[in-house]
């Protein structure tokens, strides 16, 4: 349970709200909330199976065997976090606009660095659900996903 008394892992959760709000200030997306109701199977896949299917893949699998075969290490920032996080952004081409793409590297560094300062996927789990809960509801017109 160490993991909750994190005070990093807090920080991680917190610094998404004021990033969600500059980024709504910036795009300013209609936002609908009734839409997860509206459409539950959807925001069921988007919130909970995506994050879940994605960190068993790419934090589980790919982190973890990269992890065992490069030992590189610059401070927090590991040579298998790094590469999962370039991949994990690569993949979000197809689906994204590059610029958004891109900045999904930010918060899969993060993912990585809790995956292995945890020993869990658990907590990558958690905060991939809830920076995808934010984003969805906040960022994502509905529209844009159905």
């Amino acid at each position: 349970m160490k993991r909750f008394s994190d005070w990093q892992l807090w920080a991680a959760l917190a610094v998404a709200l004021p990033v969600w709000g500059i980024a709504y200030l910036w795009f300013r997306p209609p936002i609908i909330l009734g839409w997860p109701l509206n459409h539950p199977l959807l925001a069921l896949k988007l919130v909970l199976f995506f994050p879940l299917a994605e960190e068993i893949v790419f934090r589980g699998l790919i982190q973890d065997f990269l992890h065992t075969h490069l030992k590189h290490q610059w401070g927090y920032l590991s040579a298998a976090n790094l590469l999962t996080s370039l991949l994990f952004a690569a993949l979000h081409l197809i689906n994204h606009a590059p610029a958004w793409a891109l900045l999904v590297i930010f918060p899969s560094l993060v993912f990585g660095y809790f995956r292995e300062r945890h020993e869990t996927l658990l907590t990558p789990v958690g905060l991939h659900i809830f920076y995808n809960a934010g984003y969805f509801l906040l960022l994502a017109p509905p529209s844009a996903l159905l």
